[in-house]
């Protein structure tokens, strides 16, 4: 399991609709949202790379994937710098991989 709900659970303060609401809004945004910034990586759109990564970094920091957001910083830090997009290509794979697996545990976890 790469996600962890500490920090999702202290927020909630025991609010199991609250969890679930935040669970169903990640499964619904960041699969698009890492499908928009795929794209723009096509596109060599360093504006659109650095707004989509700069969106996924606090999704998955409340799911504790302390990994992967250090990954989409990386990714937002060198859309925002117009970085070569060759640099951003090789470590796009990464958080792909991570958030294509975090969505499939949680809808496996949550029977969504």
């Amino acid at each position: 399991m790469i996600y962890n709900l500490d920090k999702l659970n202290e927020m909630a303060d025991g609010d199991e609709d609250f969890i679930n609401s935040v669970i169903s809004v990640f499964l619904e945004e960041v699969p698009q949202d890492l499908e928009g910034l795929e794209t723009a990586l096509e596109e060599q759109d360093h504006q659109q790379v650095y707004q989509l990564a700069h969106k996924i970094k606090p999704n998955v920091d409340l799911l504790g994937m302390e990994q992967t957001r250090a990954i989409a910083l990386q990714i937002e830090t060198l859309g925002k710098n117009a970085a070569n997009i060759i640099e951003i290509r090789e470590v796009f794979p990464l958080l792909k991989k991570d958030i294509h697996q975090v969505v499939s545990e949680l809808k496996n976890d949550f029977g969504l």
